[in-house]
């Protein structure tokens, strides 16, 4: 499956801008939301082929929405790459038992977000 539209989860607008202008420059058509909760409502809805999550947002963490998303049905098998600040390997292991498939460590380059993307 060609990886094509991306949800890009992250309370930060600045980070959440950095990583649509990143993606839209290399051809994918990304749609935002600023919430967990917010992130999984848009995921029901809209079907995206990939998600990049934050994991430090107001309410409902990246990891409980993450864990949400791979445990719904109709959200399953949408692939979660979390995007965050927490770089301890205890979060990244706790994150990919949460259903994400990769972890990268903020600040993201290009380089690497475009490789983690094409690698799914």
């Amino acid at each position: 499956m060609a990886i094509k539209n991306i949800l890009v989860i992250d309370d930060s607008a600045t980070d959440a801008h950095l990583l649509t202008e990143m993606l839209k420059k290399n051809g994918y058509a990304v749609t935002t939301a600023a919430s967990g909760e917010e992130g999984i409502a848009k995921a029901k809805q809209d079907k995206p082929d990939l998600i990049l999550m934050d994991i430090v947002m107001p309410g409902m963490s990246g990891f409980e929405a993450t864990r949400a998303i791979a445990k719904a049905a109709d959200t399953a098998a949408i692939p979660v790459i979390i995007c965050s600040t927490k770089g301890q390997e205890t979060d990244k292991a706790w994150g990919l038992r949460q259903g994400a498939r990769d972890y990268l460590v903020k600040p993201i380059t290009e380089k690497d977000l475009i490789g983690k993307i094409k690698s799914l």
